[in-house]
This record gives C-alpha cells, sequence and structure tokens, in this order.
C-alpha cells in the first residue's frame, strides 16, 4: 500500500511539465533574486560601452551643441559649394538694382552694394573665405601647440624652460598690434597667408594646456610601463600619452576657429586682412560702414553671419566640453 502510493506520487510528479529556466517569468525572478546568471543564451548580456560611445551621448543630449553643429555643416556646405547656393557671382554687376535693400526682384534677398552687386552672393562667398582662414588657423595652431607643448611636458627641465619662456615672450607682446604689423608686411591680402600669420600666433594657449596635461601624465604608471618595454619618446608622447589629452585639445580647437573668425573679421574690416576684390566678411563690413544707417543690411547681414557663427562654434566646443568630460556620467 505504501510502496504503490509513493509509486503514484512519482509519477504524478514526473508528469507536471519542467519549467524553461530561460522564459522570462523565470529569468525575470531569478535576477530579481540574484540566482540567474545573465548569459548569451537568454539574450540578456550586459554591453561594454566605450569612453567614445558616453562622449557621444552626453554630445548629443547638449541640444545647442547638437543644433550648432548643424548650422556649423549647413555653413560649411555653403562654403565649399557658394556656386551652388549663391544666385549670382560675387563679381556681377547689376547696374539697374544700385544700392537697394532686400527685396524679391531679382532675387536680392541681402540687398545690393554701391555696384549693384548681389549682397547674398557677396555673403557666401565672404563666408567661404572667412571659414576657410577660421579653420586654416585652428589647423595649424594645433599642431604647432600640440607638439611644443607635449615635448615641454614631457622632457622637462631646460627643454620645459626654453620652449616656456618663448610662449611666454609671444603672450606679453601685444598681439594685435603684432598681428596688424605682421598682417602688412607679409599677409599682402592671400587668404591663406592672413590664416598663417594669425596661427602662429595663437598656438600659445593651446601649448601651455597640453604641456600641463603632459606634466601630469608622464610620471604615471602606464608611461613607465611603456619605458620599461622599451618604446621611444616619440612612441610614448604621441602613441600613448597624447590620446589622453583628446578633449582638451579639440576643445580648444574650437574656440580657435571662433576666434579666429572674429580675428579675420578685425583684419579685413581695418584693412591689414584679405583685401578685396576677394570678398570676406570683415571686408564686406568695411564696405558698407562707409554708408553709415542709410544702407544698414549692408553691415548687418554680414554681421549676423560671423556673430552666428562665432556662437555656433562656441556652443560645439561647450558641448565637447561636458562630452569628453571623465568625471561626467550618463544616466540611462
Amino acid at each position: 500500500m505504501v510502496g504503490s502510493t509513493h509509486v503514484s506520487a512519482l509519477s504524478e510528479r514526473s508528469a507536471q511539465p519542467v519549467p524553461d529556466p530561460f522564459s522570462p517569468a523565470v529569468t525575470a525572478a531569478g535576477a530579481a533574486s540574484g540566482d540567474v546568471e545573465l548569459s548569451h543564451e537568454s539574450g540578456l548580456e550586459l554591453k561594454a560601452r566605450s569612453q567614445w560611445t558616453y562622449a557621444r551621448i552626453r554630445f548629443f543630449r547638449h541640444k545647442l551643441a547638437v543644433a550648432s553643429m548643424i548650422v556649423l555643416i549647413i555653413a560649411t556646405f555653403v562654403a565649399v559649394f557658394p556656386g551652388v547656393v549663391a544666385p549670382y557671382a560675387f563679381d556681377e554687376f547689376d547696374f539697374e538694382h544700385i544700392v537697394e535693400g532686400p527685396t524679391l526682384e531679382g532675387w536680392h534677398l541681402f540687398g545690393t552694394d554701391q555696384l549693384g552687386r548681389d549682397y547674398l552672393s557677396r555673403v557666401i562667398y565672404g563666408l567661404q573665405t572667412s571659414l576657410f582662414v577660421a579653420f586654416l588657423v585652428a589647423s595649424i595652431a594645433t599642431v604647432l601647440g600640440t607638439i611644443v607643448g607635449a615635448v615641454a611636458g614631457y622632457y622637462g627641465g631646460v627643454v620645459d624652460n626654453l620652449l616656456m619662456r618663448l610662449v611666454d615672450l609671444i603672450l606679453v607682446v601685444p598681439f594685435l598690434a603684432v598681428l596688424l604689423v605682421l598682417s602688412a608686411y607679409l599677409g599682402q591680402g592671400k587668404p591663406w597667408r592672413v590664416g598663417v600669420i594669425v596661427a602662429l600666433l595663437a598656438w600659445v594657449g593651446l601649448a601651455r594646456i597640453v604641456r600641463g596635461t603632459f606634466l601630469s601624465l608622464r610620471e604615471k604608471e602606464f608611461v613607465e610601463a611603456a619605458r620599461a618595454a622599451g618604446a621611444g619618446d616619440m612612441r610614448i608622447m604621441f602613441r600613448h600619452m597624447l590620446p589622453s589629452t583628446v578633449g582638451p585639445i579639440v576643445v580648444t580647437m574650437t574656440l580657435l576657429i571662433a576666434a579666429a573668425i572674429l580675428l579675420e573679421a578685425a583684419l579685413s574690416f581695418l584693412g591689414f586682412g584679405v583685401q578685396p576684390p576677394t570678398p570676406a566678411l570683415g571686408v564686406l563690413i568695411g564696405d558698407g560702414a562707409s554708408e553709415g544707417f542709410s544702407s544698414w543690411w549692408l553691415v548687418t547681414f554680414p554681421g549676423i553671419v560671423i556673430v552666428t557663427l562665432a556662437l555656433a562654434v562656441n556652443f560645439i566646443g561647450d558641448g565637447l566640453r561636458d562630452a569628453l568630460d571623465p568625471q561626467q556620467r550618463v544616466r540611462a
């Protein structure tokens, strides 16, 4: 009797369905109790995120930075392909519409200047010149400042003292006065020459930033390990240490672009930068300033473009600064 009861109980237990250990209900219950390990078969494995992934997420959560990036991309496209966007050539005359305000007639949306040239077209071509100078300045100054700062911070001692005294010398001289003199004697109105001259004076700030970062990194364990493994100085500086300074370098580069836009406009306005017939935003403002308030559009539209570009690049720099800060955290 007892044996038959035991056999019937076993048969009833074996007849009950065995729950799937990977079913949603069991997985959720196990995960809540901490007894179930998430595996590839369960479809709930955890993927590690790199620092760049977190940086991208943080940047795209910065609404002003994203909007500014869109504005800069559009401006760059317009500057690279001005003939596609501009309704006229920058030196095309229309003597029937001389010094006229913005109008739909003839598609002079920004009006015309003293020679009947379409001002929208001239602003577009001026944008091309200004962005070319700005990116040239940022590229040269970033490379030069990074190299000088890296060498000074890595070697220290006499090398650091010599390079930093050169940086101090450039910092103490009157920046605008030296820039005006060099532009007057060497610039000769060529955009690339103006860009090189500005870049040769604009790299010192980045050099001090990179130097400070390298001073703090050269005693780290990974640097000592690379040196013990037989890596050369150049490899240690630019292969192991430089990636840790990408954040400050990128942010400073964006600020250099904004500063170069304003500097080029100021030089061209004063007559020491890009010279006619090459259009530039500063040149357009200088030409329109002679008309006073009677032809307000000759100063207003180039000024709006300059301010918009400078603000957009600065907002992008703010977004990159927050995104590349390793102390920032992303909330899921």
